[in-house]
């Protein structure tokens, strides 16, 4: 069964992109059938990094462009979609949701929906993540993402109360996203270089490969707890691999 794989936070800042940009590399060290939706038109930085392997779509208003986002859901008829949301686009992805009535014909279409709701710790992030999870109980998927390079001390999440309460009911897998260090990700950034192509990135050094890789490592990790992909096995390359040149700029497909 194909999905649709919000990347969500709500708040602009909270870390999507790059963890859109991780559960891209994701699909790729695992050949896992993807495709790639940039919905974030002022910021399409997740896009920028495979600039031929992605489509754009908009979550607008606009009753003129109020039909581009149904792409999303023809191409998860297919392959599971990884969508990076903009910031503050919860009332317009909720109206194409229920307007669409997507929740239902997702279920005779055989299409799921999870939403990676990435936190930043921040009350604001957490009462969105909240108002979320009670708008779509369990008709929708939701992970909720500890984002570890914004914030390092969860104890306030773990003693509020109301939180654990709805995470226990609708059983929301929690994971923790690790921290990026700042010099390897600057560099990334600044040369608009995908995870991919990164591993054979010769100023990033040895070290810096290294602390790539271990990244990568924790990262995938986190993600396999959610038993969202069930992967057979998450496939790591070492940095001192070479890259296949297919997989460089995009999506490697053999598995489902």
């Amino acid at each position: 069964m194909a999905t649709i794989h919000f990347i969500d936070g709500e708040k602009g800042g909270v870390g999507k992109s790059l963890f859109a940009r991780v559960m891209v590399q994701y699909c790729i060290d695992n050949k896992l059938l993807y495709e790639l939706v940039e919905a974030d038109q002022s910021n399409p930085d997740v896009g920028a990094f495979y600039p031929d392997n992605h489509k754009t779509a908009v979550f607008s208003e606009s009753e003129r462009k109020a039909y581009e986002a149904d792409e999303i859901f023809d191409l998860a008829l297919e392959n599971s979609v990884i969508v990076n949301l903009p910031a503050q686009v919860y009332p317009t992805v909720t109206d194409w949701i229920e307007r669409n009535q997507i929740l239902e014909i997702s279920g005779k279409s055989k299409v799921k929906i999870h939403k990676w709701f990435v936190c930043s710790g921040g009350y604001d992030s957490l009462e969105l993540f909240i108002q979320s999870l009670e708008r779509f109980e369990k008709k929708i998927k939701h992970i909720f993402v500890r984002n570890f390079g914004l914030c390092d001390d969860w104890k306030h999440i773990d003693e509020n109360q109301e939180l654990q309460d709805l995470i226990k009911t609708y059983k929301v897998p929690v994971i923790d996203f690790p921290k990026f260090s700042y010099r390897e990700r600057n560099i990334l950034d600044a040369k608009r270089i995908n995870f991919s192509e990164a591993k054979n990135y010769g100023e990033l050094g040895i070290l810096g490969k290294q602390r790539l890789h271990r990244f990568l490592k924790q990262a995938f990790e986190e993600i396999e707890k959610a038993k969202i992909w069930n992967p057979p096995a998450a496939s790591i390359t070492p940095p001192s691999e070479k890259v296949d040149s297919a997989s460089s700029n995009g999506k490697v497909a053999t598995k489902k």
